[in-house]
Order: structure tokens, then C-alpha cells, then sequence
């Protein structure tokens, strides 16, 4: 996907102090006080322009939701969304997914969303893919015990490689589906790319992996 570079976003989104977040880092361990409650705690990585997150705050308002884009001619658009309609259970982030640890506490994080995530298909690029094993150290890290990553894609490559790194990794799966939309749950919510590749006539692929609890 070719992003289309928005020079004005990053001061856009810095005067949204509602919803945007410029200094995570200060947050770290104490996201209740921004979010005045002690509901879970929700993160997507890779939110894209926010369908998921945005849909999923509406339908779970007891949980909050924090979106993490790296790029900020992306984020904005979700920014541009909760300034229309206001959601006090999101929030924005622009970092970068390697860093989390910089940002949440060992178990602040309830559950973490990747969806339609880069498949970086060649070979030497699988440092980069977000199921990779040095990822998944950084989710166990800011998870619970027994934490839950839930994974969807269209790409079967990706979809293949994940179920084996996580594997590799120790993880379990609690769910698997190689046609989510055969028989679509009444509360999945779409993304931007699910509703595209799904059209297309493309099985989309999902999964919930927990970690297991160290003894």
C-alpha cells in the first residue's frame, strides 16, 4: 500500500490531546488514570484508518481500546473519526510495535488485535512480519498470564508461518478458522482490508493464541 504523505497530521493530531497521546511513555503502568477506570485493556497493532478499533469500541464500551499505527498519515484518519465522534474508550498512538515494553507495564495489556498485518513474504524479511518470535516476546511481555493474541489476515502464507511461529513459541490456540465468513460471528467486526478481500471472493483466516502461563 502506497501512503499518501499528509505533512499536517502530526500537528493535527497533537492539538487532539483527547485522543491522541503524544508521550506514551509517562502513561506506562498507569493508563487507568487516562482513561479514569480500571476497564481491560484492549491494543491493535497495525490499526490502519481504525474500522476495526472504532467498531469494537462501540460494541464493547466497558473495555478500552488503544490504537497503535506507526505512521501518522494513517493514524489521523482515526484521529479525524473520534473528533467527529467522540469516544472516551480510544486512543492513538503513533509508535512503533518493538517498543511496547517502553509504554505498558508487565500485564497492563488485556488482549492484543493483529489484523491484516504486513506478510513481508520474502524469506530474509521475517524479522519483520508481526507473528515473528521476538514480536511475540514483546505481547507476552505487556500481557497476563495466560494472555491472548487474536489474529486475522487473507494471507495464507502469513496465516501458515504464524500457526507454526506461535507454536514454536509455546503458544496454544483456543480458535481457528480457515473461513471466517462462511460462518461469520454476529460480533466480528470488519476491517477496511477484511470487507475488500472478502468481496473479492479471498477466505479470510482467523486465530485467538494464548501464551502459556510460566511455571
Amino acid at each position: 500500500m502506497r501512503l499518501r504523505h499528509k505533512p499536517w497530521a502530526k500537528e493535527y493530531m497533537e492539538a487532539q490531546e483527547h485522543v491522541f497521546i503524544t508521550h506514551p511513555e509517562t502513561l506506562k503502568g498507569n493508563w487507568t488514570s487516562e482513561f479514569k477506570n480500571d476497564n481491560p485493556l484492549f491494543i491493535e497493532v497495525g490499526s490502519g484508518k481504525g474500522q476495526f478499533i472504532l467498531g469494537m469500541a462501540q460494541q464493547f464500551p466497558d473495555v478500552n481500546f488503544i490504537a497503535i499505527e506507526l505512521f501518522e498519515s494513517v493514524a489521523v484518519s482515526i484521529v479525524q473519526k473520534l473528533v467527529e465522534m467522540p469516544m472516551p474508550n480510544v486512543r492513538v498512538l503513533t509508535v512503533d510495535a518493538k517498543q511496547l515494553v517502553d509504554y505498558f507495564e508487565a500485564g497492563e495489556v488485556d488482549r492484543v488485535y493483529l489484523n491484516f498485518s504486513d506478510p513481508w513474504p520474502k524469506t530474509r524479511h521475517a524479522k519483520r512480519r508481526l507473528t515473528y518470535k521476538t514480536f511475540l516476546a514483546t505481547y507476552e511481555a505487556v500481557l497476563p498470564r495466560g494472555g491472548e493474541i487474536h489474529f486475522k489476515t487473507d494471507n495464507r502464507g502469513l496465516f501458515e508461518y504464524s500457526l507454526e511461529s506461535m507454536s514454536q513459541y509455546g503458544m496454544y490456540f483456543t480458535d481457528i478458522s480457515l473461513d471466517l465468513h462462511a460462518n461469520e460471528p454476529a460480533d466480528n467486526v470488519r476491517t477496511e482490508y477484511e470487507e475488500r478481500f472478502s468481496a473479492m471472493g479471498q477466505p479470510i483466516y482467523r486465530m485467538e493464541a494464548a501464551f502459556r502461563p510460566k511455571i
